[in-house]
């Protein structure tokens, strides 16, 4: 390995916390990993990295060097992407929303491959905030708004809202025709990760957001079983147009209140403030904005 090499695999063992992993990211031996670092530290003549049997930390030094190497790194690959104009290369993990992939990036899946055919792309499912450096992600796909100071968002689209619910819910508990009517009404809970509570029902009235809490029987988490849960009857759902256009043509969902509409859904990619942008991570987000349709 040169020495190019070595910091871009010292640089990922910081983030990983862990040698295994960084040398499974790079696709190269672990013993080799353990060798090069090795031979680093006797070159610098510094100890760079603390290691016990659970987690490798780097030393004070080893920040330093870190934080240099993090630098040095990203000039190299502006330097070289300007003038040889290269194709991107290299795994690429991603994390993002089950519908969101389902419905949209997989079915497009075919043509980014082709295009970018040096990309060995890994997607992952879910919609909770993982911990990008420490997981080795390079970037999240999540809906809603970002709320999370670290990481760097950009909005990639938006998609329309609707309240829905069961026609056997509204046999028994009646169609609202304003946010007023929804006194004797119940909603289906969907659980905010950061805190375990439900989610209010927002309604745009007046230009402003109101937030309604209803009682409920029943508090999820994924979007496909809170779906599956206003199917169920068991209250009112807020979700994305897209995502339940079959139920509705099925007659198994009936929007309603279509005139206080929920706020439209962001659609964002994050990644870390501290990793540089890679130019996988780049094109695949410019490839984002093409996939994903602007619905509202």
């Amino acid at each position: 390995m040169d020495r190019i090499d070595v910091m871009r695999l010292f640089a990922r063992i910081v983030e990983r916390g862990s040698f295994a992993h960084a040398a499974r990211d790079l696709q190269i031996p672990r013993p080799s990993a353990t060798h090069a670092i090795q031979r680093l530290e006797a070159d610098l003549g510094v100890r760079l990295l603390e290691r016990t049997t659970r987690t490798v930390r780097p030393t004070l030094d080893g920040a330093l060097y870190h934080e240099r190497c993090v630098q040095l790194l990203a000039d190299l690959d502006e330097v070289e992407s300007v003038f040889r104009n290269a194709e991107p290369r290299g795994p690429l993990r991603v994390d993002m929303q089950g519908t969101i992939a389902r419905f949209f990036i997989l079915p497009a899946l075919p043509e980014f491959v082709s295009r970018y055919p040096g990309i060995s792309l890994s997607l992952s499912e879910g919609d909770r905030m993982v911990d990008l450096i420490t997981e080795g992600v390079d970037c999240v796909v999540r809906a809603g708004e970002l709320t999370d100071s670290s990481l760097i968002g950009r909005r990639i689209t938006t998609f329309e809202q609707l309240t829905l619910a069961s026609p056997a819910y509204l046999e028994r508990h009646g169609v609202p025709m304003t946010p007023d009517d929804l006194g004797n009404h119940r909603m289906a809970g969907y659980a905010a990760s950061a805190t375990g509570q439900p989610y209010p029902l927002e309604f745009m009235e007046g230009g402003r957001v109101r937030e309604m809490t209803l009682p409920y029987d029943l508090v999820v988490r994924g979007a496909e079983i809170y779906t599956a849960a206003g199917v169920a009857g068991l209250g009112l759902i807020q979700v994305p147009r897209y995502r339940v256009e079959h139920q509705i043509a099925a007659g198994q969902l009936i929007p309603v209140l279509e005139g206080f509409p929920p706020p439209a859904m962001p659609v964002s990619v994050l990644y870390p403030q501290s990793r540089h942008l890679s130019s996988r991570v780049r094109v695949f987000i410019d490839w984002l904005s093409e996939v994903l349709p602007v619905t509202s």
